[in-house]
């Protein structure tokens, strides 16, 4: 075996790694390289949005793609450029839209990942007779059984499990993630050793297609129609103020919500087909159970299996938040998870990532989407009687 765990010597083992242009996929390619292996870095043109290309922060365009022929001539390997636009308008741009037009929060990077990067790409590299696809993402992975498994990494705040839940597991046989190991500046230290032009380039951002992280204008500009004018709304069923579009609210959001109120309020919930964005107290957005879609399961018994009583797990509702405990249920179909501590400014659209446990050696167990969420007994009946009414209803 050699340091990927694949059978024959590094310089007989083909590897396509995914470069994006940033630090960390170009020091993946460095450090196999280094050791031997027979590197072919492969970059994917996702998109040209104007000024999205040229800003820091963005990937897979423009300049980023000149950074990663340059770093794959200072390494000496072949480096291709595949234009996957038109796929990555299909498979992630437009659902974006959609899912926001709906009233939800997507996360597009999981979209990419699914889709485009550990699907589309993860053929080019077995057409190009590659033993393994290499990327620079952040998470581990191990033998486990007859397969492999996905595990939290090192550096904890560079975490990206959360976005690769739904990654199969044919799909994590073929990957490896050389960086699971290390902390960012041990990355940039090597990229400096290297002499990688790279080294010190800014992280890319998670919506790499939106110039300036102004997702509502791309969706405005994709969709015409989706800028729909509507009522605010308060749980109670007071018109507190008009708004100019769903897509430009979130829930849980606070500021710039567009009305004068002697209380704090917080978007609580997005109704799309009434055009409205229902706001209320901080506790409306208090979440304790979630219901599941598309659920990509990586335990080693199938989730049909689960105890009626559930199985105790640690769940991730953000990608910044740490796993916290809960339960997983899964019953005649439907699957659910109740959060232990609870959550607040949970939308639909948005992932829950299910983990062994909360450290670093923490196991991940795949994840869903949040179909819906169900809030206090109180908040529930309140959205529950807007949702029934044509149009807004008086406060009693």
């Amino acid at each position: 075996m050699n340091s990927l765990d694949l059978p024959g010597r590094p310089e007989d083992t083909r590897v396509v790694v995914a470069m994006s242009g940033g630090v960390d996929s170009s020091v993946v390619a460095g450090i196999l390289k280094h050791e031997g292996y027979d590197v072919v870095g492969v970059t994917l043109q996702l998109y040209d949005h104007g000024a999205a290309t040229h800003r820091a922060g963005s990937c897979c365009a423009g300049q980023d793609i000149d950074d990663a022929r340059r770093v794959s001539e200072t390494l000496g390997i072949p480096h291709y450029v595949l234009n996957y636009e038109e796929r990555f308008r299909k498979a992630v741009i437009d659902p974006f839209a959609e899912s926001y037009m709906s009233g939800e929060t997507p996360i597009p990077c999981v979209s990419c990942n699914q889709t485009v990067k550990f699907a589309d790409l993860l053929e080019t590299a077995r057409e190009l007779g590659a033993d393994a696809l290499a990327t620079g993402h952040y998470i581990r992975s191990r033998a486990n059984g007859a397969h492999r498994a996905l595990y939290r990494p090192v550096d904890a705040d560079r975490d990206q499990s959360y976005f690769l839940f739904a990654t199969t597991k044919e799909q994590i046989d073929y990957l490896r993630f050389p960086l699971g190991g290390m902390s960012k500046p041990e990355v940039r230290a090597i990229a400096e050793r290297l002499g990688l032009s790279v080294a010190n380039k800014h992280d890319s951002q998670d919506i790499c297609f939106v110039p300036q992280g102004k997702y509502s204008d791309i969706i405005a500009k994709l969709k015409p129609t989706a800028a729909t004018p509507g009522d605010i709304v308060h749980i109670d069923g007071r018109v507190l103020g008009k708004h100019e579009g769903i897509l430009r609210y979130t829930i849980g959001q606070r500021r710039g919500i567009g009305i004068a109120s002697g209380e704090p309020l917080y978007v609580v919930h997005l109704d799309a087909e009434h055009a409205r964005v229902v706001v209320g107290p901080r506790e409306a957005l208090e979440t304790h159970k979630i219901y599941l879609r598309s659920i990509n399961w990586l335990g080693d018994a199938p989730l049909e299996d689960i105890s009626r009583d559930g199985m105790e797990i640690f769940a991730k509702v953000r990608s910044t938040r740490p796993p916290r405990p809960a339960m997983l249920h899964n019953r005649d179909g439907i699957t659910w998870v109740e959060l232990g501590d609870g959550e607040s400014g949970i939308a639909p659209g948005q992932a829950c990532v299910l983990y062994s446990d909360d450290g670093n050696e923490a196991r991940v167990f795949g994840g869903g989407f949040i179909e819906r969420s169900e809030r206090g007994a109180e908040a529930e009946a309140m959205l529950n009687r807007l949702a029934a009414m044509p149009g807004p209803i008086a406060a009693e």
